[in-house]
């Protein structure tokens, strides 16, 4: 039985406390953050006794590894990694030379990623900034301009499942456009629907053959006025589904964060109810996670189908880490990729 819902834990080991929940609630997936990592072994430990408690292979271990501000895995655990900016800059300069720089060194971070039993990387970022938006995204993003941030994010995506590592596209339908940061409050975005077709959903549209991804609290109001992307069934079916044509597996952005409201519960009820397939609960708070995990089901239909297929690109080991490193040394890049 695989549940609907991925669990994050409190600190550098497993208490027997997570080690019982985890093994009763058999989550989906669990995702790591900067508490949970402090050297390559211990690391390696925590994933490890995770598993064992879950017990079998189907688990998904999600990490937030983009690149600039968002890097769990820092030197020395993990390479200093480029804002996607830093590839936006340098399309501008050389169009091909940014693709294969954005593929190659996510080849080599989903080496480094299997190396410490990492398969999922919360990344790359499609959403398409605007002038006046919040900088919760900023640089982030892969550039302004559709065509570009479709280019270089699926490059990101295919250097990732090259390595076997599962891409999570984000923040489906978008969040580019938001003015206010979801981490602490609501963003609500006014903006016409052919607009958003046009700009914020484009990206998304470009790579719907993504086998995952996460959405956005924001609310939409040319689509829902009343509820975030998140927790919208019309934003889910109408936009995420059917506009979009997203058919790969769909998780919910974290349930801890204040865009939401209600109790855990609630929040997770409703994100599953809007259409998403997991509900991620990151802050590793047990009580909160033992709320969640009394509010889902076991996976099953379309969901435990689209799951197992994300759990087949980690079967994937298409080139090897010395090809993207020498082809990384080759390129000259204006910015800094060294290794951990």
């Amino acid at each position: 039985m695989i549940n609907a819902f991925i669990a994050g834990v409190a600190g550098e080991t497993l208490s027997p406390a997570e080690a019982s929940f985890f093994r009763s609630a058999a989550p989906a997936g669990l995702i790591l953050f900067a508490r949970n990592c402090v050297d390559h072994d211990q690391i390696r430990r925590l994933v490890g006794d995770v598993r064992d408690a879950v017990g079998g292979d189907a688990l998904l271990v999600l990490i937030d590894q983009e690149g600039g501000r968002v890097q769990r895995l820092r030197p020395p655990l993990g390479r200093a990694l480029p804002a996607a900016q830093a590839y936006a800059t340098l399309y501008a300069e050389d169009a091909e030379l940014a693709q294969q720089a954005a593929f190659h060194a996510a080849r080599l971070v989903a080496d480094d990623l299997r190396a410490l039993g990492i398969n999922t990387d919360c990344a790359p970022v499609l959403d398409l900034p605007v002038p006046g938006a919040h900088d919760i995204i900023g640089d982030r993003a892969y550039g302004c301009e559709v065509t570009q941030v479709a280019i270089l994010a699926r490059s990101v995506a295919e250097g990732f499942m090259a390595g076997g590592v599962l891409p999570v596209i984000k923040h489906i339908p978008g969040h580019g456009r938001a003015t206010a940061d979801s981490h602490l409050e609501l963003p609500v975005v006014t903006e016409s629907h052919a607009v958003l077709s046009a700009t914020d959903f484009a990206p998304f549209k470009a790579l719907r053959d993504m086998p995952a991804a996460m959405t956005a609290h924001v609310v939409f109001t040319a689509i829902d006025a009343d509820h975030p992307a998140s927790t919208s069934r019309r934003v889910t079916r109408d936009i995420i589904r059917d506009e979009i044509g997203f058919d790969g597996l769909l998780m919910s952005d974290d349930l801890s964060m204040k865009a939401l409201s209600g109790t855990f519960a609630e929040r997770t009820r409703a994100v599953l109810k809007a259409g998403s397939d997991l509900a991620l609960h990151c802050n590793g708070v047990l009580a909160e996670m033992e709320e969640v995990a009394g509010a889902v089901s076991a996976l099953s239909g379309e969901a435990l189908r689209r799951f197992h297929a994300a759990l087949a690109v980690l079967g994937r080991r298409d080139w090897r880490s010395e090809q993207a490193d020498g082809t990384l040394n080759q390129c000259s890049l204006p910015f800094t990729f060294s290794g951990a």
